[in-house]
């Protein structure tokens, strides 16, 4: 019993050595390397093509980001004034007689930045506008209506083809 064990074995031997020769002879004789782990050159051509593709589908909303920047804080400050124009009629019963009247009666810390024009002086004052009827408390101590909205006086249209001075 333990021949036969012994004599099973060794034809197992035999055989995985025959299956062993055959694939050397397939890969070439006497050639024993071990496949190395590493990338080649073709996946790596194609990775970086890949990578340039994508690259270039986002380059154009990259492109435009500092721009998209400016016009949401402009949108903000113009929005921001508007809210103290606002709050002061809410207050006084009138629109202030200009923006640095915001300032001075604190409803604004400071006069906000246009991003557009980088300028604080540029700001488009829109005066209110009364019909005949109107109250005496719709006018300031001066007999002035005041301002009631205000607009950029950037030039220009915005990424969204809207021109600034109508934000």
């Amino acid at each position: 019993m333990v021949n036969r064990t012994l004599a099973a074995r060794e034809d197992r031997q035999s055989a995985d050595d025959d299956r062993q020769g055959a694939d050397d002879d397939r890969r070439g004789a006497g050639d024993h390397r071990q496949s190395a782990g590493g990338f080649t050159l073709i996946e790596l051509i194609i990775v970086i093509a890949i990578i340039g593709i994508l690259s270039t589908l986002a380059l154009p909303n990259l492109r435009d980001a500092p721009r998209r920047a400016q016009e949401a804080v402009l949108k903000t400050n113009l929005r921001t004034m508007r809210d103290a124009m606002d709050q002061y009629y809410a207050d006084k019963g009138h629109f202030p007689a200009n923006l640095q009247a915001l300032v001075e009666d604190e409803y604004l810390r400071t006069m906000p930045y246009d991003p557009i024009t980088k300028s604080t002086e540029t700001w488009i004052e829109v005066p209110a506008e009364f019909d005949d009827e109107a109250a005496e408390t719709d006018f300031d101590e001066t007999g002035n209506p005041g301002i009631e909205d205000v607009h950029s006086g950037a030039e220009g249209a915005a990424l969204n083809g809207t021109p600034y001075a109508e934000w």
